[in-house]
């Protein structure tokens, strides 16, 4: 999975997403300088910590937003989420910027897909640099099962028994949640991605309500 050394961003809504949908190509690759942004949920004491434990688990830095995540799920204006990004994520340039797709994970949490949405339009715009962008490619039918890595997508990896206890690990005891939660029951034993090269790439798929690529 991408060996070699990287300077790599993983850019996600909530603190446990970073291990849920891409704990094992972190893992897999122990040489990369990892840094993850977390964008809400700063202020939440109990998650703040457990984040920052998890972080630990990865062999990765990270910092915390505190944007809106009540259960209602409202929708925030773009530039609210956009700033947010700004702010947290370091003005360098990445090899990699891995992060949610504009349609989810699951049917469905809009902060999720507003977090993909941003980070493609940042990066389009060239107020976030990178040489690749991956988005997270998982489905959920339609809530007739938990999600599931898309075996057509960019990438594909079965993940390696030990690895995926790791991230198991981390869900249910650094992250804290019971074997029969829905993220200790969601923790994929695959991970997908959809691979963009460019932002003009991301662009186009994002205005094409995210065909395959």
């Amino acid at each position: 999975m991408m060996n070699g050394k990287k300077e790599v961003a993983i850019i996600v809504a909530h603190p446990d997403d970073e291990t849920l949908w891409a704990g094992g190509i972190i893992l897999c690759n122990p040489s990369w300088d990892c840094f993850i942004v977390s964008l809400c949920r700063g202020k939440d004491q109990d998650r703040s910590v457990k984040f920052h434990n998890a972080l630990k688990k990865l062999n990765s830095q990270g910092i915390m937003g505190d944007l809106d995540d009540e259960p209602e799920q409202k929708p925030l204006e773009e530039n609210k989420i956009q700033n947010q990004i700004r702010e947290l994520l370091p003005e360098k340039h990445f090899d990699l910027i891995i992060t949610h797709s504009p349609s989810g994970e699951y049917t469905r949490h809009l902060r999720h897909e507003e977090t993909g949405k941003a980070i493609i339009t940042l990066w389009h715009a060239g107020e976030i640099h990178t040489n690749k962008l991956l988005a997270f490619a998982y489905e959920d039918g339609g809530k007739q099962y938990r999600p599931r890595a898309i075996e057509t997508a960019s990438i594909y990896q079965f993940l390696p028994p030990m690895i995926w206890r790791k991230k198991y690990q981390i869900i249910t005891e650094t992250y804290g949640f019971k074997p029969d939660s829905f993220e200790a029951e969601s923790v994929p034993k695959a991970e997908s991605f959809w691979l963009f090269v460019n932002p003009n790439q991301a662009w186009e798929w994002l205005n094409k309500g995210n065909i395959s690529v």
